[in-house]
């Protein structure tokens, strides 16, 4: 009964909107933008904006037009969640783009610092652009409007996977929450759950591109998510989405997006209720 009522509230407020749109008044609107078998994701409330990675070096100029394409001139948070190419390939270019308030990246153990050209690019961007660079902060709280993303991971010093220092949040909008959670695998997630951080989520992008490595039965017993959104590349090499975290999640909602499929998607939070629209 539970899982029919979230259907029929997604469904109910499903509707297209135009391909140059930002955020209604007083609202939060999510962004997942299509950037192939990458990850970037637009938040935007009260003309504040934060941008969590952006895809492969190939997108950037993607990201930048749909960014231009709906008034984006300052990106007030910019957020790299770990140093994979996937994830922030283009960032440099982001950074050159717009006028940036502050960059946030996880902390790295010296032995998983990067030496790939586009984390050096990354870096060199920042240091002529004069963008500060944070270290995440897990329990601290970015305010975007009236929505409050508190950083939740990683939660460790170090880790054996690179993808286990994603930077993860959960944005409280109202009664709305969504979650990120970068490429987090099962490890980080049990780290949020052992620390406390995870409740009901309304939006939960599927970590790790939908891989079998993320989205555990533990992290959905605690999240028990109304939709989900996958973002990953049509046909891509690696198999995301698994067909084992599709069943997973299926066992908690039938409200399934995938930017392969749908294109970027757009979830928006008045506090109340939740509105999708779809590219395709």
């Amino acid at each position: 009964m539970l899982l029919f009522a979230a259907i029929v509230t997604f469904l109910y407020f499903y509707n297209k909107r135009p391909r140059k749109y930002l955020a209604a008044d007083d609202t939060l609107a999510v962004h997942f933008i299509d950037v192939g078998q990458g990850d970037c994701t637009l938040l935007a409330a009260d003309g504040e904006i934060m941008l969590v990675d952006c895809g492969e070096y190939q997108y950037a100029p993607d990201v930048v037009d749909y960014l231009n394409d709906r008034g984006v001139k300052r990106i007030d948070h910019l957020v790299a969640t770990h140093p994979h190419s996937d994830h922030m390939g283009g960032m440099a270019r982001i950074i050159e783009e717009f006028d940036i308030g502050e960059v946030i990246i996880p902390h790295i153990d010296e032995k998983d610092v990067p030496t790939a050209v586009f984390f050096e690019k990354f870096l060199d961007a920042c240091e002529e652009e004069g963008c500060p660079v944070n270290e995440a902060e897990v329990g601290s709280k970015i305010h975007i409007g009236d929505a409050v993303a508190e950083i939740i991971a990683p939660n460790s010093d170090s880790y054996d996977d690179v993808n286990n220092y994603s930077i993860a949040l959960m944005v409280d909008h109202g009664r709305k929450s969504f979650l990120l959670t970068g490429d987090a695998e099962s490890l980080s997630e049990h780290e949020m759950i052992g620390k406390g951080y995870l409740h009901h989520v309304d939006v939960y992008k599927a970590g790790h591109h939908g891989s079998s490595s993320s989205s555990s039965k533990a992290l959905l017993n605690e999240i028990t998510p109304d939709a989900v959104v996958i973002s990953c590349g049509a046909g891509n090499s690696y198999g995301h989405p698994a067909d084992s975290v599709l069943k997973r999640i299926s066992e908690y909602t039938k409200n399934i997006y995938r930017t392969d499929i749908d294109g970027s998607i757009v979830f928006e939070s008045d506090g109340e209720k939740v509105r999708l629209m779809t590219e395709r």
